[in-house]
């Protein structure tokens, strides 16, 4: 079995190596040699760098997508009749989702297994399924081949998660963002259009603007634990983000995305530039005017449950957040928490629950409600809906876009999704090794994708059309460039080429 979490699948002490050669040695009866080599093969064919150093790592020192891939690699080493894969590609950008899909085809029919493929992503449901089982509230609604699931849909829930599905070039045409269209909230999207309609421009107000920004993480060595080498993360990335708009960053798992997000935060120290909010330099603030700071920018986290205390019922963590700030104490403070609940759709009485007692989505929406609690004007949402299924993935895409439109939030939009991307961004970001590639307005990059690396997320997007399969066949694993360098070492600088009204290239 493939299971969802990887972090949780995986045991925290054992390395890499061990946790890959343990089953080979049990089930297929080889020695630590052999099990070593075939390890080694997994990772390579599972797209990770440097697969030699990985199997001494710890699954802690990976990315979510690396583990995930680790997590892949151990449920088809012994070669299994039937893989159960439990969201396999939740935590994988687009080009590593391709190739791990068209690894499980290969396997597939090499080994004449069968595949139990669980997943919420209805676009790799029509590239890799024969046969479909919609299931609801633990029962089956409906069943049949790909094709007439697809393509002529009986029950209202199947319709309802079809239509959900953001689909890329959808948006072709329409400037900004907007809701997306759900069966039976047709009220909602027209009255947004509406508004839309007779909203007068807001003028351009930059917030924040990020200059030259630089984290690197040390690799430490030797009997003395001295830092060899280091980690170049983020390198040179400058952007800048308009009030009540939404910057999208794009890339493939590992490529810096978060490592960027949290670095503007200062929830990890970046090693170089500047980052500007709200007319001041985050970098250059001391401990207590940065905590001060922080109501201004917060951040949605990928796993709401992992953000969460288990230990603490949900409406004192939304008031911590409130205490914390020091905005609001006593009667105040116990009248706010339930109107952030109404304000994020839940009712009052689950912020009495625990976090265990929510689903995935209503976890996301507590986050979201905490996010809120301090008024702030920049928010980091760090692949926010990349574990919802497809029709709770909308309602908090739809949330998140009303909130922005009422309070004037910023948002900094981490996803691996070009399709969710499309609905709700307004400017793109193009991340590849530490470095944005690309950047401009989304109509921009997604029209006229001007760096290679943009041309190959794009065209790795699964379709939602069982008719259109793309990766049956083919296999193009590549290398990827490994982020660690020496001492020293410094990057070059990122130049970018005008390409056309704010849209930007990065030079060869």
């Amino acid at each position: 079995m493939t299971f969802q979490e990887p972090m949780t699948a995986l045991n925290p002490v054992f390395t890499i190596e061990r946790q890959l050669t343990d089953g080979m040695m049990l089930h297929k009866g080889i020695g630590q040699k052999e099990a070593i080599s075939r390890a080694l093969a997994f990772l390579q064919s599972a797209r990770i760098p440097e697969p030699e150093r990985r199997l001494r790592q710890y699954p802690h020192e990976l990315s979510g997508g690396m583990r995930q891939r680790v997590v892949i690699a151990m449920a088809m080493a012994c070669e299994p009749k039937l893989p159960i894969a439990d969201e396999p590609t939740t935590a994988i950008d687009l080009t590593i989702q391709a190739e791990i899909l068209a690894l499980i085809n290969r396997l597939k029919r090499k080994n004449g297994m069968a595949v139990l493929f669980i997943t919420h992503d209805m676009a790799v449901v029509a590239q890799m399924a024969d046969r479909v089982v919609v299931m609801y509230q633990g029962r089956i609604v409906e069943t049949g081949t790909v094709q007439q699931i697809f393509e002529n849909p009986r029950e209202n829930y199947t319709k309802t998660l079809l239509a959900a599905v953001p689909k890329l070039g959808e948006m072709t045409g329409k400037p900004a963002p907007e809701l997306v269209r759900l069966i039976g909230d047709e009220a909602a999207w027209a009255a947004q259009r509406a508004a839309k309609t007779a909203a007068h421009p807001r003028k351009p107000e930059v917030l924040p603007e990020v200059k030259n920004l630089t984290t690197r993480f040390p690799v430490k060595g030797g009997i003395l634990r001295r830092t060899v080498t280091q980690v170049h993360a983020v390198k040179d990335v400058s952007f800048k983000l308009n009030v009540g708009e939404t910057l999208a960053l794009v890339g493939e798992s590992g490529c810096g995305k978060s490592s960027c997000g949290r670095s503007i935060l200062r929830l990890i120290e970046p090693t170089s530039g500047e980052v500007w909010i709200g007319g001041r330099d985050i970098g250059a603030l001391n401990h207590h005017d940065l905590r001060r700071a922080r109501a201004d920018m917060q951040m949605v986290f990928q796993d709401p449950f992992a953000s969460l205390n288990p230990y603490r019922r949900l409406k004192a963590q939304v008031a911590e957040s409130i205490q914390n700030i020091g905005l609001a104490t006593g009667a105040e403070l116990d009248a706010r928490v339930p109107q952030l609940s109404e304000r994020v759709r839940l009712p009052r009485d689950f912020m009495n629950r625990f976090p265990h007692e929510l689903s995935g989505g209503q976890r996301q929406r507590v986050a979201i409600a905490r996010v809120l609690a301090v008024n702030p004007k920049l928010s980091v949402a760090d692949e926010a809906v990349s574990a919802l299924d497809v029709s709770v993935q909308a309602q908090v895409l739809n949330l998140m876009m009303e909130l922005q439109a009422d309070l004037g939030l910023s948002y900094l939009f981490i996803s691996h999704d070009m399709a969710v991307v499309e609905q709700v961004a307004h400017q793109v970001g193009v991340m590849y090794l530490g470095r944005i590639v690309e950047v401009g307005p989304r109509a921009a990059v997604f029209d006229t994708p001007s760096h290679p690396y943009t041309r190959t997320l794009l065209s790795a997007v699964p379709v939602a059309r069982p008719t259109r399969r793309r990766f049956g066949n083919a296999l193009n694993f590549k290398p990827i460039s490994s982020p660690i360098f020496p001492l020293g070492h410094k990057p070059a600088p990122s130049i970018y080429t005008k390409v056309g009204p704010g849209h930007y290239v990065l030079q060869a």
